[in-house]
């Protein structure tokens, strides 16, 4: 296995994370944006986002970003225990090489080691997206509940979102 390096991201890695989120989304199902909807805008107000109210993490294998992981507390106040908007996005020469989980892993130690006041790391899946799903559950993630006709289906017809959440101490 290759050394992968775990770090935060930082704005000179903006160019190399649009790259990433580009390729993923050319996948079928590996985003929820398509590629045209990924812009440097798009890339740049996660990034801030996360760096104010949150977490953004990056996979490096032999310097290539070959992952990126981000989470956000949502602007209202009685959301401030939340960590929600989770992206993550592993480059397809890099998937199954357990890069998603090093981030997950790495992105709830940030959580409990250096941010006591998140109670609850949120993200959804697609429904389609069973294999996703079971592996948010390996990491500790519970379904709770399902968003019916949410997300238009590749193709054509709808699908629901799953929300699924982390919770501390659970």
């Amino acid at each position: 296995m290759p050394d992968i390096q775990i770090s935060f991201s930082q704005e000179q890695d903006l160019a190399d994370i649009l790259l990433l989120y580009k390729t993923v989304a050319m996948i079928e199902g590996g985003l929820a944006r398509r590629q045209n909807e990924i812009s440097e805008e798009y890339v740049r107000n996660n990034y801030v986002s996360s760096r104010e109210r949150g977490i953004s993490l990056l996979a490096r294998v032999d310097g290539l970003i070959a992952g990126e992981i981000h989470a956000f507390r949502p602007m209202p106040q009685v959301f401030s225990h939340v960590l929600s908007d989770l992206t993550i996005a592993v480059h397809p020469d890099f998937q199954g090489r357990g890069i998603g989980r090093l981030l997950f892993a790495r992105l709830i130690e940030e959580v409990e080691q250096n941010h006591p006041g998140i109670l609850r790391i949120e993200l959804i899946a697609r429904e389609s997206n069973q294999r996703a799903i079971e592996f948010y559950k390996t990491l500790g993630f519970l379904v709770e509940g399902r968003m019916v006709n949410r997300i238009k289906s590749v193709g054509s017809g709808f699908e629901a979102d799953i929300p699924m959440a982390w919770q501390r101490g659970s």
